[in-house]
């Protein structure tokens, strides 16, 4: 079962001043595996940029996908379980279209099977754990506190520690690059 995320929302009262709109768990989730707890939640939403902050209601509150709507964005947070505990339970093929992102996979036979890449900019900080940012040539170890900009390149990640490894992602979309 995935680990819950705290959620707070502020927003404006009638007489315009600041309050928290709400104060749970978000609601929004994938599972891609259920044991071990593999997956995806949303926080929120943006569907334009700039965004618009007069709209009322949980912009997030729609199916989860990987990737965010045109000239918007996801702020989500995903647990990655330890590679080891994975071993022969990720079906890729479904995880991908579970999130519906068939075509991102890479299918190239790469170095991971988990190797992908998006049209987006994304900005990821590693709350808790540790997990390495694999590129097609190298890789690096993040742990807590760590961040990174990945710019639309083909990756995968792998937790290769014993433990769970959350990571924060604000993925915003991107014209993609053409070789």
């Amino acid at each position: 079962m995935l680990q819950k995320v705290r959620r707070v929302v502020t927003g404006h009262n009638e007489q315009g001043e600041s309050i928290i709109v709400s104060d749970e768990a978000s609601p929004n989730t994938l599972a891609v595996l259920d044991d071990p707890a593999y997956g995806l939640t949303d926080l929120w939403v943006t569907t334009t940029t700039p965004a618009d902050n007069s709209k009322e209601g949980d912009p997030a509150a729609r199916k989860v996908v990987l990737e965010p709507p045109a000239s918007g964005s996801i702020f989500r947070v995903v647990e990655f379980p330890p590679d080891a505990k994975m071993a022969g339970k990720l079906d890729r093929e479904l995880a991908f279209e579970k999130m519906d992102a068939p075509d991102v996979m890479d299918n190239s036979g790469s170095r991971h099977p988990g190797m992908h890449k998006t049209a987006t900019v994304d900005y990821a900080i590693v709350i808790s754990g540790e997990i390495y940012a694999m590129m097609d040539v190298g890789e690096t170890k993040l742990s807590a506190g760590d961040c990174l900009v990945q710019r639309g390149t083909n990756h995968a990640w792998s937790n290769r520690s014993d433990k769970p490894c959350l990571v924060a992602f604000i993925l915003i979309d991107a014209h993609p690059v053409v070789f």
